[in-house]
């Protein structure tokens, strides 16, 4: 039994499609063909609205979704990261509820894949339930040296947990001011790391805290009580610092950006080199606008041929898990930046940056990359 869809118009993933085009799929949401409409038949559903692929949400804090509304709005990347700390327990059934309410938001928002952060086993049990297709990012930090092989042994443990139920994990960095040098090794040597993500250069104080041991980092190790002594600044970009530790065969994704500037820009891409392709750059608008009210030089990632993809964030610091509301924000601020190429960073280039194109992302035979309808700024999920 054979499904067909059409609209005024259609996005594949990469353009917008001839007026008339008709997607056919199997029951089951396959794409078997997209055809103009004389060819297409009978029993043609007809919608006014865009059809697109489903969105790829690159970067997500699933089990933070309890902390909603916990923590205001501006505070500064150093104070969220200890709010975050100070007030991230709760109660079980509090966590798993509002991570199933945080996983449905995703659906209903057009949402079929995340790469998600995992600090604790809370997700397992919802993503067991495979509504969706995610990567699961095991995060470790640790600044002090001679905690390394406990910290990454934690992970490992957590890693071989979450394997249980998916063959997609990865043990990742927290951030470059988080992990030290022992630690960016372990995980570097990590055989089964073929996706690596790291917040990165999300303020200015991260660059300062690397190049020169100065800013409000010195506040968040004094805050947590964490003798930093020991500590000789690397006088480069805080990129170019932990970018030397990983090789360019694997995928990176890089998140927020809010301070990467163009001479980093050209490093991590001479750094990749014959291998362009694994470097990713995941902006996540309503996050930088939530902890900062700052935004990544959107145009200047263009101008370089960046591979730019989408991330929600958590709602510990968004008001929705939606990637819709990320394009829409940032429309209003680059609005010469055109919606076609929004939705290519938020469909077939998500799914490479998860290495999952050869399912999803695009409207293409034999993949199953889901249906969405956007129609005055709202979303059905039609597959």
């Amino acid at each position: 039994m054979y499904r067909k869809f059409t609209s005024e118009k259609i996005f594949n993933g990469y353009d917008i499609l001839p007026p008339d085009s008709v997607i056919i799929t199997d029951e089951y949401g396959k794409i078997e063909d997209i055809v103009p409409k004389s060819l297409a038949g009978e029993d043609i559903q007809q919608f006014n609205g865009l059809l697109s692929p489903g969105f790829v949400n690159c970067h997500c804090h699933l089990e933070l979704s309890h902390m909603k509304t916990v923590i205001p709005r501006e505070t500064g990347l150093v104070e969220f990261v200890i709010q975050i700390l100070q007030k991230r327990l709760a109660d079980d059934e509090l966590i798993y509820s509002s991570i199933e309410s945080a996983e449905k938001q995703m659906i209903d928002n057009g949402i079929v894949a995340v790469g998600d952060i995992c600090n604790t086993n809370y997700t397992i049990h919802q993503k067991s339930k495979r509504n969706l297709h995610y990567h699961n990012f095991i995060e470790t930090s640790g600044f002090v040296e001679e905690f390394a092989i406990n910290r990454f042994q934690q992970a490992e443990t957590l890693f071989k947990e979450f394997a249980l139920h998916s063959n997609t994990n990865s043990i990742v960095p927290h951030a470059p001011y988080s992990v030290s040098k022992e630690l960016f090794q372990l995980i570097a040597n990590f055989k089964e790391n073929q996706i690596i993500t790291i917040h990165n250069q999300e303020t200015s104080h991260e660059n300062d805290f690397i190049r020169s041991k100065k800013g409000d980092f010195l506040e968040l190790y004094e805050r947590l009580k964490i003798n930093i002594d020991f500590f000789n600044p690397i006088q480069v970009s805080s990129l170019k610092y932990f970018l030397s530790f990983f090789n360019s065969l694997q995928s990176f994704l890089l998140v927020h950006n809010v301070v990467t500037s163009e001479e980093d820009v050209h490093y991590a891409k001479s750094h990749f080199g014959e291998n362009p392709a694994n470097l990713f750059f995941c902006i996540c608008p309503n996050a930088n606008k939530y902890i900062t009210n700052q935004l990544p030089d959107v145009e200047m990632l263009m101008n370089n041929d960046c591979n730019i993809v989408f991330g929600t964030d958590s709602l510990a610091s968004n008001d929705e898990l939606s990637i819709l509301g990320e394009i829409q924000t940032l429309r209003q601020y680059f609005p010469a930046v055109e919606l076609k190429e929004m939705l290519q960073w938020a469909t077939i280039n998500g799914a490479r940056g998860l290495k999952i194109d050869h399912l999803y992302g695009s409207l293409e035979k034999e993949k199953k990359p889901g249906i969405i309808l956007i129609n005055e700024e709202k979303i059905n999920r039609l597959i």
